[in-house]
């Protein structure tokens, strides 16, 4: 876990250098009085490669993906609460008039 941190880290270093080459880049051609068509082909290959480190630190810092399972007690979301007295299903649908002849033009 401490390699895919700093692999993190390190991607989030390039993110950052890309972007100060940009602003720099763009300075630079505010001097020779250029028009901004985009970054340097550089840059973007640094953006990919920072996009991929990120991407890859944020896959594996949370550790392994574990399996739910559907019939488990624990699960919350499957299973409704033992007091079903408070569940309200309050909705616009009920405002809305019922017209159920209506043709499409």
């Amino acid at each position: 876990m401490g390699l895919a941190i700093t692999v993190g880290v390190f991607g989030v270093l390039v993110l950052f250098h890309a972007a100060y080459s940009t602003i720099q880049y763009k300075g630079l051609l505010k001097i020779t009085e250029d028009e901004f068509s985009g970054p340097p082909f550089n840059v973007v290959i640094e953006l990919f490669v920072g996009l991929l480190l990120c991407f890859w630190a944020a896959l594996t810092v949370p550790g392994k993906f574990q399996s739910i399972h559907p019939h488990s007690e624990e699960n919350r979301i499957v299973s409704l609460p033992a007091n079903l007295d408070f569940m309200i299903f309050n909705h616009r649908g009920k405002v809305s008039p019922v017209e159920l002849d209506v043709k499409l033009r």
